[in-house]
């Protein structure tokens, strides 16, 4: 595994006090299991909402469409795992509601053992990074094979919608319409579009904006890339259109997003408090 890939982070740290980050449809080139300790919030995942509470475990494969809107009172943590880890990890997400505690217990006494070993320069401590992570792999494959947590079986409308979700990661760069969605799924665009409202709360075209948006945000504000060259990753005919619809649906130019994360990085950081 990667050690500069392999990671513990609280939810604040993986949102970066940055709502967009999280609560933006997206996905990741990495696998990551979101263990909630307290409060409530919302997830939209394998297209469709659902709610998230205490003691809640969510594994997110590399490359799954996702967005999480939690409280401000929400707690927890994220493990980060690259892609193409040798561990045995489920292929779909999972979301368990983890009622037992003992086995809460465990799961927490896992992460925060493998949270000490990366924030302390003990030797040998990326390997024993990687044990406790390999230990909380077991955990998670342990608790999905039991009854209890056995899913759901879907609607034909939460089918259709996971499918479409499915297909954002790998075509929202290209510009593609909804009829390029709909006509691969089969169905008219309006279709699609009433069912992944029903299922997720959003349009499919916001599903696809938000994408682009989020990549369009986090290439603005983390690489010196041209905002032209941005935009033609991006799939836009153009640096002028793109300029207004990052201004539409941010608020904001390209440039004074640019400028804002520059003048935030530079900022002295506070010292983190730790328990």
């Amino acid at each position: 595994m990667s050690e500069a890939s392999l990671k513990v982070k609280t939810l604040a740290q993986l949102g970066t006090a940055e709502p967009w980050r999280l609560g933006l449809a997206h996905d990741a080139p990495y696998h990551m299991l979101l263990w909630f300790t307290r409060g409530q919030g919302r997830m939209m995942l394998e297209g469709s909402r659902r709610g998230l509470g205490p003691h809640n475990a969510v594994f997110i494969p590399a490359d799954s469409l996702f967005s999480l809107e939690p409280n401000a009172q929400t707690l927890g943590q994220a493990v980060i795992i690259p892609a193409g880890t040798p561990l045995r990890l489920p292929d779909v997400p999972r979301h368990l509601r983890i009622r037992d505690a003992l086995v809460q217990t465990e799961l927490s006494g896992l992460i925060e053992a493998a949270n000490r070993e990366q924030s302390q320069a003990r030797p040998l401590a990326h390997d024993a990074l990687e044990a406790h992570v390999a230990l909380i792999s077991v955990w998670l494959r342990r608790q999905c094979a039991l009854d209890e947590h056995v899913p759901n079986r879907r609607t034909a409308g939460e089918r259709l919608s996971q499918r479409f979700t499915q297909m954002i990661p790998k075509n929202y760069a290209s510009g593609a319409s909804m009829a390029f969605y709909a006509k691969e799924l089969g169905v008219t665009p309006t279709h699609l579009t009433r069912t992944v409202k029903a299922a997720t709360g959003k349009t499919a075209a916001d599903l696809v904006t938000e994408r682009v948006v989020h990549a369009a945000r986090s290439l603005l504000e983390s690489t010196s890339y041209p905002a032209r060259n941005i935009a033609q990753h991006l799939g836009f005919g153009s640096a002028a259109y793109f300029t207004r619809f990052i201004q539409q649906h941010t608020g904001q130019s390209p440039s004074q997003l640019r400028k804002a994360a520059v003048a935030k990085n530079a900022a002295p950081k506070a010292t983190p408090y730790r328990k």
